[in-house]
């Protein structure tokens, strides 16, 4: 059966690292969720200014239409996806055979990641505005968290058999 496995965190929690590492052991397609971004957030945060809500929303609604497509082919996939709100997640699963990942980092460790990050539009000044976002998985969201400074192979073994 078709399911998405979604590898959440905050910036420079490893998500894209650690999903393509998963997707490729899987056998599955991954999708980076920064690429479903519409133009215009991606040069709000290349400028230096971080997301609302509100700028969120056309992100949101892109992700569920790619979801959507990959289920009704009957594909799965592995999807990096900040997923910081406890309503985003609730809308990314909402009744869909999509498993959750939480890769926990803290915010010194995802910062020294960052400084080290080329070529991308999120900078490492924007990383506070995350962790104010960010509401970690409660026990009833069914969340499989992961401490996302052990190798990624050892983060990729725990989350196979989502």
């Amino acid at each position: 059966m078709a399911r998405i496995i979604v590898v959440m965190g905050v910036a420079g929690s490893g998500k894209t690292t650690v999903g393509i590492a998963l997707a490729q052991r899987l056998g599955i397609v991954f999708e980076d969720g920064d690429a479903l971004h519409p133009a215009a957030n991606v040069e709000k945060m290349a400028g230096g200014e971080p997301l609302t809500d509100a700028d969120r929303e056309p992100w949101l609604q892109r992700i569920e239409a790619w979801r959507d497509q990959r289920l009704a082919a009957g594909d799965s996939a592995v999807l990096a996806c900040s997923g910081l709100r406890r309503a985003y997640r609730e809308r990314l699963t909402e009744g869909r055979p999509v498993h959750l990942a939480f890769l926990r980092v803290s915010r010194e460790v995802a910062e020294q990641r960052l400084r080290r990050r080329t070529g991308h539009f999120f900078r490492a000044g924007m990383l506070d505005s995350q962790f104010a976002a960010l509401e970690e998985p409660a026990p009833d969201e069914h969340v499989r968290i992961i401490d996302a400074t052990q190798p990624v192979d050892a983060m990729v073994e725990q989350l196979s058999d989502l």
